[in-house]
């Protein structure tokens, strides 16, 4: 039987204009912002782990206006970066945390959610971050859709879903998406108590919290919980994201040690612990500025 591929693209990849509708912080280091309106009719949700690129209009919304179709390919990429600096739009990756169609009252809206480290007031904060501190109701931002890395194909009805705090609105998404008779375990580190937010999930879906010690380094405690587990006899799909080390690690441990097949284990690293997202530099001179 041939394998199952890692990734499930979306039918449509163009860019989507959106607008900001409205913010909230739900917790120390969550903050939601909901989009809508613009071309948001052109957005076709998925389900599950939904992510997209977000471009930000750091630089104004003329940034957003020359960024070219395929932004997210390499020649339309290395397009997006001959945009000026000081206006070309930061780009970053976010999970869709739940969409919502169109009723009579209202348009279609999809909340992301943001986690904040630093401070936009002292200079602290990554631009993404200051961003989402900072945006207003109106404000312009483009999306392109980039698909699921949790495949359905590789089983829904046992699995194992380990993520760290950037993991939490995939790993609520996805369990949003699963069949009610779902079983498995759901390990989520976050960085305090607060930051626990609680999602829906199949009864049979057991969720274990691990509040992270201010000195552990992210995704140690959820690799570790992870590694002493018991997990599901039978197969099951295995989904493991976020710090880099978490997603690398887990993916060795559940194949190498606990005999998952390749195929059954889907993994990401959205970030590296000591290695910063890039920014343009008159983002970075802005931040160094106010530190």
């Amino acid at each position: 039987m041939a394998p199952v591929p890692r990734l499930v693209k979306p039918d449509t990849q163009g860019l989507v204009h959106l607008q900001v509708l409205r913010t909230e912080r739900l917790a120390p280091h969550w903050l939601r912002v909901t989009l809508g309106g613009a071309e948001i009719d052109r957005f076709r949700p998925m389900g599950y782990d939904q992510w997209f690129r977000l471009f930000l209009p750091l630089g104004g919304d003329e940034g957003l206006e020359r960024l070219p179709a395929k932004a997210n390919k390499m020649f339309g990429y290395l397009k997006y970066l001959r945009i000026p600096d000081g206006v070309r739009p930061v780009m970053r990756n976010y999970t869709v945390r739940a969409y919502r169609p169109a009723t009579a009252d209202t348009g279609a809206e999809i909340d992301v959610d943001f986690v904040l480290h630093g401070s936009a007031a002292e200079g602290t904060a990554g631009p993404a971050s200051r961003w989402a501190e900072s945006c207003h109701a109106g404000e312009s931002v483009v999306i392109i859709d980039e698909g699921l890395t949790f495949n359905p194909d590789r089983g829904t009805d046992r699995v194992v879903l380990v993520a760290d705090e950037t993991g939490l609105p995939a790993v609520a998404g996805i369990c949003a998406s699963l069949p009610a008779h779902a079983t498995g375990l759901a390990i989520v580190e976050v960085p305090s108590a607060e930051d626990a937010l609680e999602f829906p999930h199949p009864v049979g879906i057991t969720v274990r919290w691990i509040v992270r010690d201010r000195d552990a380094t992210p995704g140690t405690l959820a690799l570790q919980v992870l590694r002493d587990a018991a997990l599901p006899d039978a197969a099951f799909h295995a989904y493991v994201v976020g710090e880099q080390a978490l997603a690398t690690e887990g993916r060795r441990h559940l194949v190498g040690e606990r005999g998952v097949s390749k195929d059954h284990v889907s993994f990401c690293g959205y970030w590296r612990v000591g290695v910063a997202s890039p920014a343009p530099k008159s983002q970075r001179v802005t931040a160094e500025a106010h530190s």
